[in-house]
């Protein structure tokens, strides 16, 4: 990997990021943000809003880190389930609801039952997390204690561990077709971030000429946790599994807020420290981002130009063109009855 084309030298650094979701990109900008789903017919559909008001600890260093987490995870897994809902729409015959979704709509109504359903994933997702990459390899590797008196060598083993777990845990996901097709939307939410910030324009050709890596991605940040934990971990000992436990649970905001930071400085920096720092996120990037089509670029270029457009542009949810912009509905109508007339 030619890291001259990750820290590319005259690029400059953007606060927009992204989500890959189901068949779509999520963009988000510092005013708003941009939800694009390819529709089965070709089309993009498209839904903008303003973002929410950030709280004034979102703005404090470490603290900001874990608020930032916070609110990932949760509007994260908002925007997943809204791309799941609108590919319920358009592909019918492919995506059905499981039966506890269909219980729970029947008791609660469907507008309650989507707000318990995103809570219920968020709080299973994050325990899922924390478990299987944070506390289920100090228990694990809890037997090494009989071998050797080295804290720094227990944690080494124990980060070792965390990272093999991690690195298995997506190279077994990636091999769902579903998640191969959004980790090449990861893929274009990348180049179409490097073609923002290398002042070119945003088309699919342009876009294609970049890695489908870049230092500010999610997974960079995972990954720069991993490592912390290392450092910070070493500083607590080697208690027993209890302790070691809820030790790890409580020093986990901690060690999200520095990674926070470093992701922030990997991101508008490209001195040698940073480029080291930045290696083991970069190349774990290789398994969670693909090679996106033209296609995919051009709901990854929508969503981007979008989030781009002038404040007081009216937010819309509907069908929109290559340029984020809503289609007039004489013209969707026009459209619809010229495919009846070919059919």
């Amino acid at each position: 990997m030619d890291l001259k084309k990750v820290f590319l030298k005259d690029a400059c650094p953007t606060s927009i990021g992204g989500q890959a979701i189901m068949e779509g990109i999520m963009m988000r900008g510092p005013e708003r943000t941009a939800i694009g789903i390819r529709m089965p017919d070709g089309r993009i559909f498209m839904k903008t809003e303003a973002n929410p008001k950030g709280s004034k600890w979102g703005k404090v260093p470490i603290i900001r880190g874990v608020v930032n987490f916070v609110n990932s995870m949760v509007y994260g897994t908002k925007v997943l389930m809204y791309s799941a809902d609108k590919l319920e729409e358009f592909y019918p015959d492919d995506y059905e609801k499981d039966k506890f979704d269909v219980w729970v709509e029947e008791k609660l109504g469907k507008e309650k039952a989507w707000k318990i359903l995103m809570v219920l994933s968020v709080v299973l997702a994050i325990a899922m997390s924390v478990g299987l990459f944070m506390l289920l390899p100090t228990v694990v590797v809890g037997w090494i204690s009989h071998l050797t008196d080295s804290i720094l060598l227990m944690n080494l083993v124990e980060g070792i561990v965390r990272i093999l777990i991690f690195i298995l845990y997506i190279v077994l996901i990636s091999k769902m077709p579903d998640i191969k097709t959004v980790f090449q939307y990861h893929g274009a939410e990348h180049k179409t971030i490097h073609c923002f910030e290398n002042n070119l324009e945003l088309t699919p050709a342009n876009a294609q000429q970049f890695y489908t890596v870049h230092p500010r991605c999610g997974t960079s940040f995972l990954v720069f946790v991993m490592i912390i934990a290392v450092l910070v971990h070493a500083l607590m000992g080697w208690p027993n599994v209890f302790f070691r436990v809820a030790g790890r649970l409580l020093v986990l905001p901690l060690i999200a807020g520095l990674s926070y930071e470093l992701l922030k400085w990997a991101g508008r920096s490209s001195n040698p420290i940073v480029k080291i720092l930045s290696l083991p996120g970069l190349y774990v990037q290789k398994l969670t981002t693909k090679e996106p089509s033209d296609a995919q670029l051009e709901v990854a270029i929508a969503a981007m130009k979008a989030v781009l457009k002038p404040a007081g542009t009216p937010y819309f949810e509907g069908i929109c063109n290559l340029n984020g912009e809503p289609v007039p509905e004489e013209k969707e109508e026009e459209k619809d009855a010229e495919e009846k007339e070919e059919e």
